[in-house]
């Protein structure tokens, strides 16, 4: 409550650091207690923000930098009620659902030849058979998230261990997986760092991964045609995708049958964006179950950089270079969703998420101080990252 506060004291404390104009009170329905307009007096806020943070700590409140309408302005509020300690047996119990469905759908993909008729001997066999996909899959998984809960706990943000989402029966067994943050990052570099290094960490993964998987990968001849009772999945075409298979078997793949006349780029950039037309009795490679854990790594670290709200490419654009374009960018990504949907339905879904949930952002305590020249960069790294990571059609069935 605003009465429980020395308003004198704090007014003190401020103006050490801050030459303010103007001061409001807080009410219930506000979430700071005071509210100080004006300009800083020294010109490296960081240390402004730490020397501040340290003199009202002990009044129970907490410092929030940031800027409106071309102004600087201090809100000082209540910290977060103190969460209950989290149980790390229910994010073992999530691993152990997750490990079984993966396995699963690992033996899925690279099971040959009739199941058992018992049910559980059917599972048994594919969980024997899926651990290659398995390991390859949470270790790429446990690399990203791993990635960000370190990065937190160096920056001081309370963050809780790896929720692995199981999924059954789907394509990689799994949702993914995620931490949560339990308290505010300090300033945009403990936001930015939390955020990319997830991503950068399963990418490396990824990659090893997938290198590994293409050399154990064979090259066989597409179907000719569709086949009565049969379907076939193909995995759609990032550029690191075909960079990789290219180091590996010396060419583009698939590598088209026939062109009917068409030139080579123009066949390759309408079948890279659209999937279309089928490449039927083009040579391909046949993905080792340790190449398609490598796949949908890069799949999920594309997806995850999408420069779009609460995902790791949402925070960190808007962490180096800024909310307002961030939320400019906004309406661009939406459009490209749905004209994605066309030839890919899911997206469609995804723009629905992004357009609900995409369009807030994370607020670290210190949004005046601005990012270092070196995150910039990997901000732009980023962005490289997610250009040649991403996958305008990711799955086809026929």
């Amino acid at each position: 409550m605003i009465e429980e506060v020395n308003i004198e004291a704090l007014d003190a404390i401020v103006g050490r650091i801050f030459a303010f104009n103007q001061r409001n009170l807080g009410n219930e329905k506000q979430r700071f207690v005071l509210q100080y307009y004006g300009q800083l007096l020294d010109p490296d806020s960081a240390r402004a923000y730490d020397q501040l943070s340290s003199e009202v700590s002990s009044f129970n409140l907490i410092p929030r930098f940031f800027e409106e309408g071309g102004k600087q302005v201090i809100n000082l509020e209540r910290p977060l009620p103190i969460s209950k300690p989290f149980n790390p047996r229910i994010n073992l119990i999530f691993f152990i659902l997750t490990l079984i469905s993966v396995l699963i759908a690992g033996g899925l993909f690279s099971f040959e030849g009739n199941l058992p008729s018992d049910l559980l001997q059917a599972i048994s066999v594919l969980m024997m058979n899926g651990w290659p996909f398995a390991l390859s899959l949470l270790a790429i998984l446990a690399a990203h998230e791993f990635g960000h809960y370190f990065a937190g706990k160096r920056n001081n943000v309370q963050v809780t261990l790896p929720y692995f989402i199981p999924m059954p029966f789907s394509a990689f067994g799994t949702l993914g997986a995620f931490i949560n943050m339990r308290s505010y990052p300090k300033n945009k570099k403990a936001l930015f760092d939390l955020s990319i290094t997830g991503p950068l960490c399963g990418f490396a993964v990824s990659v090893i991964v997938l290198v590994i998987g293409l050399k154990l990968s064979t090259l066989n001849v597409l179907p000719s045609a569709p086949a009565a009772n049969a379907s076939i999945q193909m995995e759609g075409n990032s550029l690191i995708y075909l960079l990789l298979k290219y180091l590996v078997f010396g060419k583009l793949l698939p590598s088209p049958h026939q062109l009917s006349g068409i030139p080579l780029f123009i066949y390759w950039g309408q079948y890279f964006f659209t999937g279309q037309p089928f490449p039927w009795g083009s040579l391909d490679v046949m993905l080792h179950p340790v190449a398609w854990a490598g796949w949908a790594g890069l799949f999920i670290t594309g997806i995850n950089l999408l420069p779009a709200g609460q995902l790791d490419g949402g925070h960190i654009f808007a962490s180096a270079f800024g909310v307002q374009n961030a939320r400019r960018l906004f309406p661009y990504i939406l459009v490209a969703m749905v004209l994605m949907g066309f030839f890919w339905e899911t997206w469609w879904i995804w723009a629905v998420l992004i357009f609900l949930m995409g369009r807030f952002y994370a607020e670290p305590l210190d949004q005046i101080t601005p990012l270092d020249k070196k995150r910039k960069w990997l901000g732009w790294l980023a962005i490289v990252l997610f250009v040649i990571t991403f996958i305008p059609v990711p799955l086809m069935i026929i």
